[in-house]
């Protein structure tokens, strides 16, 4: 018998991944749920595997699932690709793009406006997450670019920027004697801001302890704002409600922020979110430069 993986089966299936649940799915295509269950189930029997389990009022891809999805993404994008070329695509093109939350209140409303201009025909979806998740939802095909922190040493990430590092404290914070280590609060491990503030204050022979950890920007934020210790954060200069910006630290090098993109994605979609960082970076820059004329001048 021959089998076949048809393209409307395979857009659900990437709906109910990316949705997380048929229901969902099922608005999101403009389908009922019966047809979206029904098309999972044709995939099953194409693939002779079990590809979605529900739990409870969700679903979750099964391990052939997340196979699955990685090649159907690429099947979809080549799909749609063809069509374009022959002026026949009428569907809306998804792009998801995860980030740290690094500067993500102020970067991604800016790359979401600057986006809208440069990929008219695509909806663009955030995703916010520690670097090591974002990483593996490109292999799984669940993000298709991902913004993190550190150098393009891959073929698949291209240099998009550097991303200036502020510490800060709670107002009555005051830096300890040098006979005792200033504490530091920081995310967990692994997480390249939490390396760069160790090794800033280590390259000035400035004893540290780890006075409190996070996994979430949010954590950081109320630890430092409790007075359990400095923080490095990037705010793009946008000083955290509760919290100061210290200039008696030892100022830290930027860290280089690189874009990765997934097997399969066009080079043309990869570039434009390239070039839509570049611009979101450059105008924020220029904003903050503008704030600190205008403080310096009293304007």
């Amino acid at each position: 018998m021959r089998r076949t993986l048809d393209i409307a089966p395979l857009r659900s299936f990437v709906a109910v991944a990316d949705c997380g649940g048929f229901q969902r799915a099922a608005s999101s295509l403009h389908l009922s749920q019966a047809a979206v269950s029904q098309h999972v189930r044709r995939l099953e029997t194409a693939t002779g595997r079990v590809l979605v389990e529900r739990q409870g009022r969700r679903s979750q891809l099964t391990r052939d699932g997340e196979h699955l999805l990685g090649q159907a993404r690429r099947i979809l994008s080549l799909h749609d690709e063809t069509l374009h070329g022959f002026g026949l695509a009428e569907t809306e093109e998804a792009v998801v793009i995860g980030s740290t939350e690094h500067g993500a209140a102020q970067l991604l409303p800016v790359l979401a406006d600057v986006l809208g201009q440069s990929l008219p025909q695509h909806s663009v979806r955030f995703r916010i997450d520690r670097g090591a998740s974002l990483l593996e939802g490109l292999e799984a095909g669940r993000i298709d670019l991902a913004l993190l922190l550190g150098p393009a040493d891959n073929p698949r990430a291209q240099p998009v920027g550097e991303l200036e590092l502020t510490w800060y404290s709670a107002p009555t914070w005051r830096r300890p004697s040098l006979a005792r280590p200033i504490s530091v609060v920081a995310f967990d491990q692994p997480c390249a801001l939490r390396s760069r503030a160790l090794e800033t204050l280590s390259l000035h022979a400035i004893e540290t302890v780890i006075g409190a950890e996070a996994i979430q920007l949010a954590g950081v934020q109320a630890a430092v704002g409790a007075g359990l210790g400095i923080a490095l954060m990037a705010t793009f200069g946008q000083t955290p409600e509760g919290l100061v910006a210290r200039d008696d630290l030892p100022k830290p090098a930027p860290l280089p922020m690189a874009l990765w993109a997934r097997q399969g994605l066009p080079a043309k979609t990869s570039q434009c979110v390239v070039e839509g960082l570049r611009q979101a970076l450059g105008r924020l820059s220029a904003e903050r430069n503008t704030a600190r004329l205008e403080l310096a001048t009293g304007a």
